[in-house]
């Protein structure tokens, strides 16, 4: 949402500029209208360019990262968000409820955890695991569990390896989970804290009510 607000707000202050620029070009400095338009576009581009930079630079000081911590953690996302794209082609491979099911799960929890960390970038190191090795291992044991469920053999051998793959994928499953709660464990710290914080103020206010509506102590 951030990222859609300041990509509004960069051509919304470069239009106008770059308009009258192009106005005063054609009837200030007398320039035919293809070299003012050129330059129309060399300063509108330029300008959202470096407009961006400067967003660009204030979001890394705003999280308190350096640009190349920043650069990596986007870097992840990006290849992230590619892994889940396998993991949603494997749909249509899959081939038993059990794994059908399993496969949503991961492919849900992996959105979440991206969402999460590319709302906020310093969530990153709370799940760093889920980037370097367990989406890793969802999408490579997935892989492999398509490919060997679309066998012509059918074998004890083979049954077996699809069903040890299935159990595996269901320790997957739960480190994602695992993943998950990690990535919201400050979130719900944050709001316990606001919670008993409401708690003791309202209990502090408590006293004065039952005071004022008490009609003893008005008499008194």
């Amino acid at each position: 949402m951030n990222e859609i607000k300041q990509f509004f707000t960069r051509h919304f202050i470069v239009a106008p500029i770059s308009f009258g620029s192009w106005l005063y070009f054609i009837m200030g400095a007398g320039l035919n209208i293809v070299a003012a338009t050129a330059l129309l576009i060399a300063i509108y581009l330029g300008g959202t360019f470096s407009v961006k930079q400067l967003q660009h630079s204030s979001n890394i000081k705003k999280l308190g990262m350096s640009r190349s911590e920043y650069n990596h953690i986007k870097g992840q996302i990006a290849e992230a968000r590619m892994k889940i794209k396998k993991l949603n082609s494997l749909y249509g491979q899959v081939r038993s409820v059990q794994a059908f099911k399993q496969l949503y799960e991961m492919n849900n929890l992996s959105r979440k955890i991206l969402n999460i960390v590319r709302t906020n970038p310093r969530k990153f190191y709370q799940v760093e695991q889920f980037f370097y090795a367990h989406l890793d291992s969802a999408v490579e044991l997935t892989s492999k569990y398509a490919m060997l469920v679309n066998q012509p053999l059918k074998d004890k051998d083979l049954r077996i390896a699809l069903q040890n793959t299935r159990e595996t994928l269901g320790d997957v499953n739960r480190q994602l989970e695992q993943d998950l709660r990690g990535a919201l464990a400050s979130d719900i710290e944050r709001l316990q804290m606001e919670i008993d914080f409401v708690d003791v103020s309202i209990n502090k206010k408590k006293p004065i009510l039952e005071m004022k509506g008490d009609p003893n102590h008005d008499r008194k």
